[in-house]
C-alpha cells in the first residue's frame, strides 16, 4: 500500500482557508466585527475574526489540527529531499518550530491580557517567518536536484511574498498611524500566499508521483 504524499498540503491549505474564512463569517454574522473585505482596507484582522462568541471553538477546532499537519508537511518536504539526493537536515526541525509557533498563537488567542498579546504577536510573527524561510530553503534545496524544473517558480513566489513583506514594513515606516489601515490586509494576503506555496508543493508531489511505503514487518 502507498500513501500519496500530495493529499497532506491540499488538506492542510483547505483546512486553514475554510477555518479562517468561516470564522469571519461568523463573526460577522454575530456582529463581533463589522461588514468589510479582509483583502482590502479598513478591515478586520484574523486573530478578531477567530476572538469571539463561536467563532473562537472553530478556530481553534481548525487550526490546532491544522498546526499538526504543516508539522508533518515539513517532515515529508525533508524526507522528499533526501529521496531526491539533495537532503536538509533542517527543514523539519524549522517547520516544527513554526508549527509550534502558529499552536502558541492559536491556543493565546481570545485570551486577555498583555502576557497573551505578546504570545500571539510573537506566534504569528515567527510563524510567518520560518515558513518564508523553510519555503526558500525547499526551493533552493530544490534546484539541485532531477526535478530543478520546479524550483524557479517557488523561488518567484518566494521572491514576491518577500517584497509584500518589506512593502508593507515601508509602508508601516511611512504612513505612521494612518498604517493601521492596511496592517489588516496584508496579514490576511501573507496568509493566503503562504498558503499558495503549500499547494504548489502538493502539485509537484502529484506531479511527480511522490508516495510514501509503510514498513511492513516479517
Amino acid at each position: 500500500m502507498t500513501l500519496r504524499c500530495s493529499t497532506l498540503p491540499y488538506v492542510t491549505a483547505a483546512l486553514v482557508l475554510v477555518t479562517i474564512h468561516l470564522c469571519f463569517l461568523l463573526s460577522l454574522n454575530e456582529g463581533h466585527v463589522h461588514a468589510c473585505v479582509p483583502y482590502w482596507a479598513d478591515c478586520v484582522s484574523i486573530s478578531k475574526s477567530g476572538r469571539y462568541g463561536s467563532a473562537y471553538f472553530v478556530f481553534k477546532g481548525g487550526m490546532i489540527p491544522a498546526c499538526v499537519l504543516l508539522a508533518l508537511f515539513w517532515r515529508l518536504a525533508q524526507l522528499w529531499l533526501a529521496e531526491l539526493e539533495q537532503p536538509n537536515r533542517w527543514l523539519g526541525f524549522v517547520g516544527l518550530i513554526a508549527s509550534a509557533a502558529l499552536l502558541t498563537y492559536t491556543l493565546s488567542l481570545g485570551h486577555s491580557g498583555d502576557h497573551f498579546r505578546t504570545l500571539r504577536r510573537f506566534g504569528v510573527v515567527l510563524f510567518l517567518g520560518l515558513s518564508f524561510v523553510n519555503f526558500a530553503g525547499l526551493a533552493q534545496s530544490l534546484r539541485q536536484t532531477r526535478e530543478s524544473r520546479f524550483a524557479q517558480a517557488l523561488t518567484r513566489a518566494c521572491a514576491a511574498i518577500l517584497g509584500i513583506a518589506l512593502f508593507s514594513l515601508v509602508l508601516d515606516a511611512s504612513m505612521g498611524e494612518d498604517y493601521d489601515r492596511l496592517e489588516n490586509a496584508f496579514e490576511w494576503w501573507l496568509i493566503v500566499l503562504l498558503l499558495g506555496l503549500l499547494i504548489y508543493v502538493g502539485r509537484v508531489w502529484q506531479i511527480c508521483r511522490f508516495t510514501l511505503r509503510p514498513a511492513v514487518g516479517d
